[in-house]
């Protein structure tokens, strides 16, 4: 079966410009007539920064410390995650409980399989259509319904795993 290369696969594509992205986020919300507040945009723009999964408890922390809208309390940071998890701006990985910006923002809420590096704790998001309908195909043949994937793979990234072999 033919794979489809999707620059989501290169381990090295990640979100690198946070302010492009929450421009990205921003146009996709427009689009879709959704409203991205301060303080959406604002920890919108704390995961995109950090480059690797953040913990919902890192970003409380990093709300009340910077220079955020005002002072958001634990529910107001929880509801802007919700608002962005279920928009598909940003993916939960559930192992680690943390979160990672989307590798493409403009697109609806989807699946997407995570390598989750156990050692530098990177995530890489693949864009692997195949892998997500191979699983949706064989739940259903089992008469199951799907509504939700989350396929999580740990072990160590390229880097991490040269080192420890060195």
């Amino acid at each position: 079966m033919a794979t489809h290369a999707h620059p989501c696969t290169d381990p090295h594509h990640h979100v690198d410009d946070a302010a492009g992205f929450i421009g990205a986020v921003e146009r996709a919300c427009g689009e879709r007539g959704l409203r991205l507040t301060p303080i959406r945009a604002y920890v919108l723009g704390l995961i995109a920064r950090a480059g690797r999964p953040l913990k919902a408890y890192d970003l409380l922390d990093q709300v009340r410390e910077g220079d955020g809208p005002g002072a958001a309390a634990p529910p107001t940071v929880y509801r802007a995650l919700d608002f962005l998890l279920a928009n598909g701006f940003i993916h939960k990985l559930q192992s680690v409980n943390a979160f990672v910006a989307c590798h493409h923002p403009s697109t609806a809420q989807h699946s997407v399989p995570f390598l989750i590096c156990d050692r530098c704790h990177s995530a890489v998001e693949l864009e692997d259509e195949v892998v997500v309908g191979a699983l949706d195909a064989r739940a259903r043949a089992l008469g199951f319904v799907p509504q939700a994937q989350t396929l999580e793979v740990h072990g160590l990234c390229a880097q991490c795993a040269d080192a420890a072999s060195a």
